[in-house]
């Protein structure tokens, strides 16, 4: 872990920037004191491609599906 100045941070960001980006942490300091950490930004890992139509025939949307709900389940919603 490397420790640099504000002067230095700016200027030699871009340096720095490939440092981080390589997944070197770089801690920024203000008279010596840490103010700031540069490191890499984590990425999320790929998710598996879904196939489509998986559950075809597995389930059934009931015809009433987007009917207001009864008064008593929307005021168990609302707290009443």
């Amino acid at each position: 872990m490397q420790i640099v100045n504000i002067h230095a941070a700016k200027t030699h960001l871009s340096r720095l920037l490939e440092k981080a980006a390589a997944g070197e942490e770089i801690i920024i300091a203000k008279a010596g004191n840490p103010v700031a950490k540069l490191g890499p930004l984590l990425t999320k890992p790929s998710r598996k491609k879904r196939r489509l139509g998986l559950l075809v025939g597995r389930f059934k949307v009931p015809k009433n599906f987007d009917l207001p709900l009864p008064n008593e389940v929307l005021d168990s919603f609302e707290g009443r």
